[in-house]
């Protein structure tokens, strides 16, 4: 299985069966994001050459209007999709197995968690890996301590507050509190 086979089957929410040859792949994969990340968070780098970086690590261009604070962390990060203009600041980890998708002019608080596996909950399935991509709308201001889980989307325009855990879809243009998040204004 090639490994651009392999993130096609994450994002479609195939399960990787612990043990697997697809579990396999993910702990290679993840030592190559580890080593990558290890560079971009060991050392100062000047802002162009940290976007060559987090291209280099999701495998696509970022556009000159990417900004990052490291450190940053990923167990992947060939499933992450950066629109323009993006902030992430600094502490925030992403589980990207699933895949990732962040819209244009979307800003990401400090030690933000975007997770993209879950397990099964039978002790006998507690090992697999159970794949849902999140995607984050364009114009979206997710506050600092944030968690986003698996399978959710969050609608452009919105805002999520700090310290929110994001278990379901959030519609666009609205403030989503709490936990879980709920709606709480429209914006």
């Amino acid at each position: 299985m090639t490994t651009q086979e392999f993130l096609r089957e994450m994002k479609s929410g195939t399960i990787a069966k612990a043990g697997s040859d697809m579990h396999m792949i993910m702990h290679e994969l993840s030592q190559r994001a580890l080593k990558i990340t290890a560079h971009l968070n060991g050392l100062y780098h000047e802002p162009a050459e940290l976007r060559e970086i987090f291209s280099e690590l999701i495998e696509k261009p970022v556009d000159e209007g990417f900004g990052l604070f490291p450190p940053f962390y990923t167990d992947c990060g060939l499933n992450i999709t950066i629109g323009k203009n993006v902030f992430i600041n600094s502490g925030c980890r992403f589980q990207d197995w699933g895949g990732i998708t962040i819209g244009d002019g979307t800003l990401i608080g400090h030690n933000v968690v975007i997770a993209t596996i879950n397990h099964g909950l039978a002790p006998e399935k507690r090992h697999d890996n159970i794949p849902a991509p999140v995607t984050i709308g364009k114009n979206v201001w997710i506050g600092s301590n944030s968690t986003i889980l698996p399978g959710v989307t969050i609608g452009e325009n919105s805002v999520i507050a700090a310290g929110a855990v994001v278990t379901k879809e959030v519609p666009a243009k609205v403030i989503a509190a709490g936990v879980p998040a709920k709606v709480i204004k429209s914006i």
